[in-house]
């Protein structure tokens, strides 16, 4: 059996998951085929490609939902109050123990430094609302790790449950107000971090739409014709997920939206997705230079394949849940 066809099949047979209904061939695939093959064990992901790139090992951390606050946040518990109850206690991914979600990122963020991670991403849900507090201690502790790091928002990061404004006005709010010194003085709706010849491209889609400046930044990074991976908190549509795979997927609108009363916001939009995010959600899965997808929202690890492209759902965090994956040059 030929080294590529054997490393697919383990990574498929050892993982016991639903890969979707969409595992089709490259359509675009030009001069040079940059993307080899990717394996599952576990909670490690592991990417082969052509480009002549360094082995590079990131942590991928999503949905660790901490409620941590103090005096400086009172005045917005109103606001807070649901979501500061919940993830306080979460049963451990690997023991089984009970633990709150901060012990489940301060775990991730040890074993990085142990395993000499070359990356840390975080894609969203880090916060279950807006804390000052919050930020200044998780910046502490990345602080600590000495490891390059990017955050893509969710949309709990900036969301006070039942403040007056758009999912757009708030967004814009609570990252300037709170959530700034996240981004490293970086755009929060885009941007992009080089690492060992790779492209880790962070795309804000928390509102579940994508604007136009943001697809304009997209294909910008895709003419580099650079190896790129995508970072995005909700994930791309794929037939046969449901809402929760809500960027994208045909059905999203109004009259599905079954969640604005508990989370006390607006509804989601009328005439369902714009032509930009329908747009986004075609290019990037036509994105010849794309190594693969990472992202978060559902607190469930999944992994489908579309057009070779593979788009990989961590576990949420706060169970202590993160994915280490390695990109190897094939």
């Amino acid at each position: 059996m030929k080294r590529r066809s054997f490393l697919y099949t383990a990574g498929l047979s050892g993982i016991g998951l639903s890969l979707g209904k969409t595992l089709t061939g490259c359509t675009n695939v030009k001069e040079k085929k940059l993307r080899e093959t990717s394996t599952l064990n576990g909670n490690s992901f592991s990417i082969y490609t052509n480009a002549e790139v360094k082995a590079t090992k990131v942590f991928h951390i999503t949905d660790t939902h901490l409620f941590l606050d103090d005096e400086r946040g009172e005045k917005y518990s109103e606001f807070s109050k649901r979501m500061a109850g919940a993830y306080r206690s979460n049963k451990h991914f690997k023991t089984g123990e009970t633990i709150p979600s901060n012990k489940g990122f301060e775990e991730a963020l040890k074993e990085a430094k142990k395993q000499n991670a070359d990356f840390i991403v975080i894609t969203g849900d880090l916060f279950s609302f807006p804390s000052e507090a919050a930020v200044e201690w998780v910046l502490d502790l990345l602080e600590e790790t000495a490891i390059p790091f990017a955050f893509v928002a969710g949309n709990h990061d900036w969301h006070f449950e039942g403040m007056k404004g758009s999912s757009n006005f708030l967004r814009e709010t609570w990252t300037q107000k709170l959530l700034k010194p996240m981004y490293q003085g970086n755009n929060p709706l885009y941007a992009t971090y080089n690492i060992n010849g790779i492209r880790f491209v962070c795309i804000d889609n928390s509102t579940y739409e994508i604007l136009p400046e943001q697809l304009d930044f997209y294909r910008q990074q895709v003419s580099s014709n650079e190896p790129l991976v995508l970072l995005i908190h909700i994930p791309l549509y794929i037939p046969g997920h449901n809402l929760d795979f809500g960027c994208g997927h045909p059905e999203w609108g109004e009259k599905n939206d079954k969640n604005f009363e508990i989370e006390r916001r607006e509804k989601w939009r009328k005439g369902g997705h714009t032509e930009t995010t329908f747009k986004f959600h075609d290019e990037v899965f036509n994105t010849p230079n794309l190594l693969a997808i990472l992202t978060g929202h559902t607190h469930h690890l999944t992994l489908d394949i579309k057009n070779d492209i593979p788009q990989l759902v961590s576990g949420h965090n706060a169970s202590g849940y993160y994915t280490q994956v390695s990109i190897y040059p094939f």
